[in-house]
């Protein structure tokens, strides 16, 4: 049956509206790129995109904070900078938007709430990512990981994000949220969605896509929390069940449950990747992880500094604001880049050379700052360190099989594929 001639003709505007912000912000974003040659929109294209650190660079040589590519928004990639703003209490997340976005179709929960709703609601998920909590489940990821990596070394030339990269962290996170018998080729498809979605929506088909994932991920925590109110468990879902109408408002609560799954495991997936394509990429550095594995620990944390899962992220100035003597005022938004800042030479030495023996990366800014900081990094760390640890004993061996082809997209960075012969 077909809709009323007045939902239709809704649907029709919407759609129109959608499609002229979509392409004019694409359009400001090719005139940035090719016309003005700006480094930070050409960053967000192909092929620059897949390597973006020689852009950043530019941005650096042209000061501390350069223009932005939408109006009155600036960037910067100086490590001061980033840190100060991530970390002051006169910048926010509130109304975070970018182009063709509904924040009321994808809220992103923690990541763009501000105090007191931030402190609210980050309160009631911290415990299950408490070190005694995270001690706890180091037996069983290592466990997990022993199995991945064992039956991925048997084919002999495999995608080592998809054996062993993707289903760690999927496993992982479904155990510690209580969701059963997760779908790893669901999540990751779903996971991608959304991900690519804070880039903003590129096509009505991805909008379609990142709506299906929504909707898929919210009939599924529907469906458990209203299990966990009668049968409650030993998982965060019952926490967050527990909580609802207190801590935690009902409107919050799927939002919430669906930030921290594919959080949990979309940086976590590209974080395990990115580490054994930089070192595979770097001989010298493998053939160091190979001869002592413990060194899995120094591995993560280079890789967090040199080629992290989230390049860059933005906050808006909510009052007048001087940093350093430069000014900021109200409404005018700052984009930090990350995969910039984490390369600053005043802060790291020789900063565009991997090398997992350095001791100067514990300052890298990979799970952000302030009371953004990332929630589950010692989740992250854990198993990243776990995987690589696993990967350098059993397959030392371990070389590239072909190219590598690289995420498209800008605000998550990582491998799509990672080929590898064992």
């Amino acid at each position: 049956m077909a809709p009323p001639p007045h939902r239709r003709a809704r649907a029709l505007l919407t759609t129109a509206g959608f499609l002229r912000e979509l392409y004019a912000g694409k359009a400001r974003v090719r005139w940035a790129a090719y016309v003005k040659r700006a480094p930070l929109a050409r960053a967000t294209l192909a092929p620059w995109r897949d390597d973006p650190y020689a852009q950043y660079e530019l941005i650096r040589q042209r000061g501390v904070l350069v223009p932005g590519i939408d109006r009155d928004a600036v960037a910067t990639v100086n490590h001061a900078m980033c840190k100060a703003v991530l970390r002051h209490r006169s910048f926010g997340t509130h109304g975070r938007e970018s182009v063709g976005r509904d924040p009321e179709q994808f809220n992103l929960s923690l990541l763009e709430m501000d105090p007191p709703d931030h402190t609210r609601v980050r309160r009631v998920a911290a415990p299950a990512f408490t070190p005694r909590r995270m001690a706890a489940y180091g037996e069983s990821i290592t466990a997990l990981v022993d199995r991945l990596v064992d039956e991925a070394r048997t084919r002999g030339t495999f995608d080592l994000q998809k054996e062993i990269a993707a289903p760690l962290p999927i496993s992982v996170i479904s155990e510690l949220l209580g969701v059963p018998d997760a779908d790893y080729d669901v999540f990751i498809r779903y996971g991608a969605a959304l991900g690519t979605a804070l880039d903003g929506i590129q096509s009505l088909r991805h909008a379609r896509e990142a709506l299906q994932a929504r909707g898929y991920l919210e009939r599924m925590f529907t469906r458990l929390i209203e299990q966990r109110r009668t049968d409650p468990r030993e998982d965060l879902l019952t926490v967050l069940a527990q909580n609802e109408g207190g801590a935690i408002r009902p409107e919050e609560m799927l939002p919430l449950c669906s930030l921290l799954l594919v959080a949990g495991f979309e940086t976590t997936v590209n974080l395990i990747g990115n580490a054994v394509h930089q070192l595979l990429r770097h001989r010298d550095q493998w053939a160091l992880l190979t001869a002592d594995p413990s060194l899995a620990g120094r591995a993560i944390e280079e890789t967090l500094r040199f080629d992290p899962p989230v390049q860059l992220t933005s906050r808006v100035c909510k009052e007048p604001t001087e940093i350093d003597g430069r000014s900021f005022r109200r409404g005018q938004w700052v984009v930090t880049v990350i995969g910039g800042a984490n390369r600053d030479p005043a802060v790291f030495d020789d900063p565009g050379r991997f090398d997992i023996m350095r001791t100067d990366n514990a300052d890298h800014l990979a799970f952000s700052s302030g009371i953004h900081y990332c929630i589950g990094a010692p989740l992250a760390r854990l198993e990243a360190v776990s995987a690589l640890r696993a990967i350098a004993e059993r397959m030392p061996n371990l070389r590239l099989a072909g190219p590598v082809p690289m995420r498209g997209s800008t605000v998550i960075h990582g491998v799509r594929e990672l080929p590898v012969t064992a």
